[in-house]
């Protein structure tokens, strides 16, 4: 029996084929099924609401897209970030952005979150580094259920929000439970807790 390899794209078809369905991201070319779900959405819906709010409390030139990608340079990578916060005053020089929601450069992200579904390892592991050596200043990881393997999140696992700060080429991380506030560079005002974001996946 012989196995067929699966037949890979380059970004450009991708953007093409998918780039307005929400459901898939690519990896190395690979098509990648997200698999949200309803409350993976309701996660993600209400962080975009409260950096919404922050937005306008701050008066900043910040915008937050309903759809995006995120195209790494030199590989066949397109992340769709379930919250991308943008330096509006950045998106004039972002080459594919008057024709398609596409950021091709990483000043031009202030903040990226991303609520963990059943392909945790994305999340951790990958999207880490990528983001980190694409230049994204901030990275949230928001495990609302407590899926990460116990090296990110520890023992006993439970909900954890894991902020992402870039310091040179690497994230310095902390992790924020329960009623710990969520501190972020990009919004130094925001009041938020951990409890409050994973509520929102009850």
């Amino acid at each position: 029996m012989v196995q067929l390899q699966p037949r890979l794209l380059n970004v450009r078809k991708f953007i093409d084929y998918y780039g307005d369905n929400p459901q898939y991201e690519l990896i190395d070319g690979e098509l990648i099924d997200l698999e949200p779900t309803g409350i993976h959405e309701q996660v993600a819906a209400f962080i975009g609401r409260k950096l919404n709010v922050a937005i306008d409390q701050q008066n900043v030139p910040f915008l937050i897209p309903h759809r995006c990608l995120v195209k790494l340079l030199a590989t066949e990578t397109a992340f769709r970030p379930d919250v991308i916060v943008l330096d509006q005053t950045q998106l004039a020089q972002e080459p594919l952005w008057q024709q398609e929601p596409t950021i091709c450069r990483g000043a031009s992200i202030k903040l990226i979150v991303e609520v963990v579904s059943s392909n945790w390892q994305n999340d951790y592991a990958r999207k880490t580094e990528d983001y980190a050596l694409f230049g994204v200043p901030e990275y949230w990881i928001v495990d609302y259920l407590g899926l990460g393997g116990r090296d990110y999140i520890g023992t006993p696992k439970q909900p954890t929000l894991t902020i992402c700060e870039l310091e040179g080429d690497r994230y310095q991380k902390r992790l924020v439970r329960g009623d710990e506030l969520v501190r972020s560079n990009s919004f130094p005002a925001l009041s938020l807790t951990a409890a409050q974001i994973f509520a929102a996946g009850q």
